[in-house]
């Protein structure tokens, strides 16, 4: 056999590659073993094999590139990442959270504000102007749940979305909730000082005109973000306690216009367009263009009852965030039987 290669050079050189290949795949195995399995430190590993730490970190690299090493992420228990990556998939969203709960609204409330709370205070950012709706109940067991950041001040301004005035017993829960997270963020809290209804649009522009109400609609502009309730048809008890509901007659043609839900006292249909109607000009409070404007847009609501509202706000680019509870989910998933993965 000739014991030299086409080029004309000895072999040798050939095995000696292939051995060092080989022994850099040994060496590759070894030090992930070492690193993965038994968390020894890389500086630990260069010195018990003699290496630099350099190569220690760069056969690590390679390792990984090559399928030696595979990352699998097991989600825990009440986690469920990959629903909530289906759900945001198909309804064009920013960020979902399913929380391990389901019900009725009043029965998921508690899980959802905790689970809200968590995510705002996770995510806010120093210099965030929030805007929030003062008539949930879910909102108001967020804020209760929420515990104040070390620091001081962090969010700039927090902004009533709609008219705060109504049944004075009701007021205090809604004043609260607006108390409440000005403290826990050191955020100067933004009132609106009206009621959310009024009799027709001439009042509203009236009341909109006074120099202390169109500075609240100012600062609607600025907002960064905005969280709030997704009501359905029939409203929330914490906002019939309020006065601020359209009367009985104007929820029936709400209903014969096709409304499933609103934001804001917004009402919109199935497909989460906003209805036409004069109920519109009744309300004080952000407008359905300035509030689509908000860069992100976060929405909290659970429950049986609220599942087509949830859905028609998905449909419709009402929210970009939806935390929800594990019922409501697999139904937005197509998983009506088993909702977790």
């Amino acid at each position: 056999m000739n014991p030299h290669s086409r080029t004309g050079q000895p072999m040798t050189r050939r095995t000696t590659r292939m051995a060092t290949s080989d022994e850099q795949l040994r060496l590759m195995t070894r030090i992930a073993r070492l690193y993965h399995e038994q968390g020894m430190r890389q500086p630990r590993i260069a010195e018990e094999l003699h290496i630099s730490q350099a190569r220690v970190s760069r056969l690590l690299t390679q390792a990984a590139k090559l399928g030696i090493v595979r990352t699998i992420v097991v989600p825990p228990d009440g986690v469920f990442a990959d629903l909530e990556e289906e759900i945001a998939t198909a309804y064009g969203l920013r960020d979902v959270v399913v929380v391990d709960v389901e019900g009725e609204a009043d029965s998921v409330i508690p899980a959802l504000g905790a689970a809200a709370a968590v995510y705002l205070e996770t995510t806010l950012m120093e210099g965030d102007r929030l805007g929030i709706s003062s008539w949930s109940a879910t909102l108001l067991a967020a804020v209760e749940a929420m515990r104040s950041r070390p620091g001081g001040r962090f969010l700039e301004e927090v902004v009533q979305l709609m008219g705060g005035v109504g049944e004075p017993q009701v007021q205090v829960q809604a004043t609260r909730l607006m108390g409440r997270l000005a403290e826990m963020t050191g955020a100067e809290p933004v009132f609106m000082s009206a009621p959310g209804l009024v009799a027709g649009a001439t009042v509203r522009d009236a009341i909109l005109a006074d120099p202390k109400v169109s500075s609240v609609a100012a600062a609607w502009k600025n907002l960064t973000l905005a969280i709030v309730g997704i009501g359905s048809l029939e409203p929330s008890p914490l906002l019939r306690r309020s006065g601020n509901i359209f009367a009985l007659d104007d929820q029936e043609k709400l209903r014969s216009l096709g409304a499933v839900g609103d934001i804001c006292l917004h009402f919109f249909d199935e497909n989460g367009t906003l209805l036409d109607s004069d109920l519109n000009d009744r309300v004080i409070g952000i407008t359905p263009d300035v509030y689509r404007a908000v860069p992100r847009r976060i929405g909290v609501a659970g429950g049986d009852r609220k599942y087509a509202a949830i859905r028609a706000a998905l449909l419709g680019g009402w929210v970009d965030v939806l935390i929800t509870d594990l019922g409501v989910a697999g139904r937005l998933a197509g998983r009506p039987d088993r909702h977790a993965p």
